[in-house]
């Protein structure tokens, strides 16, 4: 039987910063703090989806961007039981000592060989003693940790990565069940999503981030524009604008969604700004975040922790297409029209790593939420006649774990193209 709400309160956690990178910090700041002093040298094994996923994004409040000044920062806080907020809080000269870390190229990363998507072994020394620290899976699964070659912590990993013992027993219908029924005093947490990613998309709406996607979609609300109707367009821009503030290093947590950041933004802003439009009631609000985030989490199981393909495109932006399905009237049946509508619309949507761009894939997303909604609820959507698609929605999120691993060389080669630029670059 599914435990729904401890599922959700392990998968909707809190986040400062893409976590990818923060990941990196974790683990550095659990290794260093089994140092007698100050880390004079960082070495990072990760798996290529990490690299992938931390090269080009902002880290909150450094103004700089990449994998060597996450682990430095990690290093030098050591904060460890904030884990996705262990960059939270951390004073100028932490930063300049990390900075310091990092023009001595202290940080060295290569790519570890490895069949787990999500792989972060971090070893530091001090001089003296060394550390390290090893997370699996999870952006906080932490399996080992040493200190001088003795084992402090070491939790094996007993099932391989996608086997049929991981699954977490979620269906199309047991979600629908479960966030129709449960007792709105149980289901409430949720709605903390609100508040904190709507905190971000105002600062992204305010500030110039990146590509600032959100602020300049918002501006055709002010009839700059007759493509899109200004429902349409308002939700499309603070949800867009969130990334845009998160991708440029904003020092603001956001509420994740199955491990991501991006993913929590796509999966709740829609929803919740619609809401807002519509005067839905709290728990109408509550019920739509709780259906889009197990429609999240469940896709997640097929497509992978991390992918070649986009996690907040496709399955965020699924998510927030039942949600806002849900909120209008929808019921099952239209629940599971707006999912074979959406990875029909969206299936081939690449994944090359965290950065700005992103912004323009959440905006595209959740574009293409509304489309999906609005068919669904006119009882259409596409057949087994149609591709990948299945009649049935349970398969058709199956066949996204087909999908995934078939794109597995894509994968290799847009590491191998983003890795040519930076060494170009240098």
């Amino acid at each position: 039987m599914v435990d729904f709400i401890a599922l959700l309160r392990k998968e909707v956690v809190p986040a400062e910063g893409c976590t990818e990178p923060v990941a990196v910090a974790y683990a550095t700041s659990i290794a260093s703090e089994q140092l007698g002093g100050e880390a004079t040298e960082i070495r990072l094994k990760l798996s290529a989806n990490i690299i992938k996923n931390a090269l080009g994004v902002g880290i909150p409040g450094t103004g700089m961007v990449g994998i060597e000044i996450a682990a430095a920062l990690g290093a030098v806080v050591r904060q460890s039981a904030k884990k996705l907020e262990v960059l939270q809080g951390f004073t100028p000269s932490q930063l300049d000592d990390a900075k310091d870390l990092v023009a001595a190229h202290a940080v060295h990363v290569e790519q570890k060989t490895t069949s787990e998507a999500l792989y972060i072994e971090a070893i530091l020394s001090d001089g003296a003693d060394t550390a390290r620290a090893i997370i699996v899976r999870d952006h906080t699964n932490v399996v080992r940790v040493e200190k001088n070659g003795e084992v402090l912590l070491d939790e094996p990993l007993s099932v391989e990565e996608g086997s049929s013992g991981e699954g977490t027993g979620l269906t199309v219908d047991n979600i629908w069940e479960f966030a129709t029924t449960a007792k709105f005093e149980d289901i409430k947490f949720v709605l903390g999503s609100a508040p904190l990613n709507t905190k971000v998309s105002e600062e992204g709406l305010r500030g110039d981030y990146g590509l600032e996607v959100g602020k300049r979609i918002g501006a055709g609300a002010s009839g700059r524009t007759a493509l899109l109707n200004q429902a349409a367009i308002r939700l499309m821009s603070v949800t867009a604008a969130a990334s845009d503030a998160r991708m440029g290093g904003c020092p603001l947590s956001v509420m994740t969604c199955a491990g991501s950041g991006n993913q929590g933004i796509a999966s709740s802003m829609p929803i919740v700004e619609l809401a807002r439009m519509l005067g839905s009631s709290d728990e109408d609000l509550a019920r739509a975040l709780v259906i889009s985030d197990l429609i999240v989490i469940h896709m997640k199981e097929y497509m992978g922790r991390l992918s070649p393909l986009c996690g907040s495109g496709i399955a965020g932006g699924t998510g927030s297409c039942c949600g806002i399905t849900y909120l209008q009237g929808g019921g099952l049946r239209e629940l599971k029209c707006a999912i074979n509508n959406m990875v029909a619309m969206l299936q081939g949507m690449i994944c090359d790593g965290a950065k700005s761009t992103c912004a323009l894939k959440i905006a595209a997303g959740t574009n293409a939420a509304v489309t999906c909604s609005t068919l669904a609820l006119a009882d259409i959507a596409p057949t087994s006649m149609d591709g990948i698609i299945y009649d049935d929605a349970e398969e058709t999120i199956r066949s996204m774990g087909d999908l995934m691993r078939g794109f597995t060389q894509t994968d290799e080669a847009i590491l191998s193209i983003m890795l040519a630029k930076q060494l170009e670059t240098r």
